[in-house]
């Protein structure tokens, strides 16, 4: 069977790494934003306060 592409197939194109860049960009502002919202603030602070509790000594 004859192959459609002679190009090497291997790796990303410049518009495969626009798209992915641009991915990965929108999850760290998502990531930023919601670090930065008081509830969140709220569990971590929680979160570290019940540590002493569990730990046994």
């Amino acid at each position: 069977m004859k192959k459609l592409f002679s190009r090497d197939e291997q790796g990303m194109s410049t518009s495969e790494y626009a798209v992915g860049t641009l991915g990965a960009c929108t999850i760290g502002g998502v990531l930023v934003k919601i670090g930065q919202s008081e509830w969140f603030g709220e569990l971590v602070r929680d979160l570290f306060d019940k540590i002493p509790s569990i730990l046994p000594f």
